[in-house]
């Protein structure tokens, strides 16, 4: 028997346990609701990091046009065979899945008669790395093999050929419907990888998009390429996708259209006259410096970047004769005598020379021991300013030059836009930048020779040689200039960026860097000794004349390299017509035999089709 005492005792006990057991599951309930409710947010935002996957969703990249609306640059669409990865996933260690993969892969090669483009190393990379998204299997399959897959039964549930979690993907690529003929122009794109756009850092899987790696794609990549979208994919614990959280899906916006100032009827006849060889040419409009046409051969069709170049293409576009260069912008040339008109503008508008200013010509010009010679070996005799321009005498200009003074001639060429970047948008952002060319001057020389200017390189500046240096875009802005009676107009690629059927205005007055304020007279000599070279009987331009058109222009051959090695550029700038001209142009044609016999016919061909085209307009 218990006491009362014992009794007493005991039930103090027990209720001691009972509160200790309470304030226990007082003490846990508060821990989970801590956890599972005051938390719950946290572990929730944990459990989605572990298995929302984030996709990039590129946009349609925008059109690029002609000022006539002409495509250039478009998307077509590259069917490809995809596999779900996450429904061909067997148990077990991941390289089952590897294997029934690389079988269904086999499987489909066999039944639509295709040739393997996934490796079974690519299929294990593939679920490395990107194992919640599809793989594609198959790029660019082409209309056979489109109609094979439509007239076979793999994609038909029940049937005996079906092989479940495949399916056809349409991919956009780039192409470009001129090929070749514009290619330094547009450019070329690229496939973006993953933190290459600085930016999203979050993402974890690109679909494939593309950037612009060369020309007008890389210059206004932005504005074409449009806003990405987004996509978020729920993944297992393997890492397989099993869910899209359509809900929180955001679509990409399209890249806006851009039209440019290029006439590919012009481009085209440009194109065609330097085929197969190794030169460049550029035609502006004087009125505002749009560019019409703009070549450099050799060239490349940027076609082949698009999906992707094989290494093999790539080695021989990198090579040899460097049909990547954009010769008309990025390489840098002696003029020769196509600079002769820029010496005469600085001599008359400096008072140093008249039209009647005459010198002689043995068929040399002697400084000291030193000999400059003409081309005319029996020499011109006494020759005027108008003749001198018609008949390109080196001898007239040596003299010209001295009485002028490299001071005057230096600060006409660099108001004409010599020596510095024309700021076309090809090289603002380009692969490989607009080249400045040279104009030397006295603090020039003495800073890389360690010499004083000498009469010798004021005579070699007058005729277009020694150090003097020039891009053909930057000629084509002279020529430009001395069309429109002085005006230099930057040259412009871009008339709009915006989707093409807008009712936006077009810019058209164009951005004029510098107005050269020429008189009058000077106008009508340099001008209408231009017109001589291609009409006079004896002009070294004759070759260039076309029926029914007045025009305007100047020949040039350039010695590069070492003295005496035959090396020459050969040149000729041309306006036209003469009395109202609509086009500037510059062209070089590399080691060719003389400006007047080499550049010349291709200027009237190029010019004969363009004056065509306004005919049948």
């Amino acid at each position: 028997m218990f006491s009362n005492d014992d009794y007493e005792s005991v039930l103090l006990r027990i209720r001691a346990l009972m509160m200790i057991m309470l304030g226990s599951l007082l003490f846990l309930g508060m821990v989970l609701w801590r956890e599972q409710v005051l938390n719950a947010y946290k572990y929730e935002t944990s459990l989605d990091r572990q298995s929302i996957r984030r996709v990039r969703l590129p946009a349609a990249r925008g059109r690029l046009f002609d000022r006539n609306g002409v495509c250039m640059a478009d998307n077509r669409p590259s069917y490809c065979l995809e596999l779900y990865v996450e429904e061909l996933r067997e148990s077990g260690r991941i390289s089952n899945t590897v294997d029934r993969i690389d079988h269904v892969v086999d499987e489909i090669a066999e039944v639509l008669g295709l040739i393997r483009q996934t490796a079974r190393k690519d299929i294990s990379m593939h679920l490395s790395k990107r194992r919640p998204m599809s793989l594609l299997a198959w790029k660019d399959l082409d209309q056979e093999a489109l109609a094979r897959w439509a007239e076979s039964d793999v994609s038909m549930p029940g049937s005996s050929n079906y092989i479940s979690g495949v399916d056809i993907y349409v991919e956009p690529v780039r192409c470009y419907p001129e090929g070749p003929t514009a290619a330094h122009i547009l450019g070329y794109v690229g496939r973006v990888k993953k933190g290459q756009s600085g930016k999203d850092e979050d993402i974890d899987y690109y679909l494939p998009e593309m950037q612009g790696k060369r020309g007008i794609e890389r210059v206004m990549n932005t504005t074409l390429a449009g806003e990405a979208g987004g996509k978020l994919l729920r993944v297992n614990a393997s890492g397989f996708k099993y869910d899209e959280e359509k809900r929180d899906s955001l679509p990409a916006v399209a890249g806006m259209d851009i039209v440019l100032t290029i006439d590919m009827r012009i481009q085209r006849l440009l194109s065609k006259a330097l085929k197969g060889k190794r030169g460049a040419a550029v035609i502006l409009d004087p009125s505002n410096g749009d560019i019409l046409a703009l070549c450099s051969s050799p060239g490349f069709d940027p076609n082949d970047f698009s999906p992707s170049i094989t290494q093999k293409q790539l080695d021989i576009l990198v090579g040899g004769h460097k049909p990547l260069l954009n010769r008309a912008i990025a390489e840098v040339y002696p003029p020769g005598s196509i600079f002769k008109p820029v010496v005469a503008l600085a001599a008359l508008e400096n008072k140093k020379a008249t039209g009647s200013t005459s010198f002689n010509c043995p068929g040399y010009f002697a400084l000291g021991r030193t000999r400059f010679r003409c081309w005319q070996k029996r020499g011109h005799g006494w020759i005027g300013l108008k003749k001198s321009i018609e008949q390109s005498c080196n001898s007239y200009y040596c003299q010209l030059g001295l009485r002028c003074g490299y001071e005057a001639i230096y600060h006409m060429a660099s108001a004409i836009g010599l020596g510095q970047r024309t700021n076309v948008e090809l090289g603002i952002k380009g692969v490989e930048p607009e080249a400045r060319g040279l104009l030397p001057d006295d603090a020039w020389k003495r800073r890389v020779y360690k010499d004083a200017w000498r009469k010798g390189d004021t005579c070699n500046l007058s005729i277009g040689q020694g150090a003097l240096n020039v891009t053909p875009i930057q000629m084509a802005v002279v020529s430009s200039a001395l069309a429109n009676g002085g005006k230099v107009y930057r040259p412009r690629l871009i008339m709009r960026d915006f989707a093409v059927g807008s009712n936006e205005e077009t810019v058209s007055s164009g951005y004029l860097v510098n107005d050269l304020e020429l008189s009058a007279e000077t106008l009508r000599l340099v001008r209408g000794g231009m017109h001589d070279v291609i009409h006079a009987k004896s002009g070294t331009g004759k070759r260039a004349k076309i029926d029914g058109v007045e025009m305007a222009g100047k020949t040039g051959t350039a010695q590069y390299g070492a003295r005496g090695s035959g090396k020459q550029h050969t040149w000729m700038i041309v306006f036209a017509p003469f009395n109202d001209p609509k086009y500037a142009l510059a062209m070089i044609v590399e080691n060719g035999d003389s400006g007047g016999r080499t550049v010349a016919p291709l200027i009237k061909e190029v010019m004969e089709g363009v004056f065509a085209l306004e005919h049948d307009a």
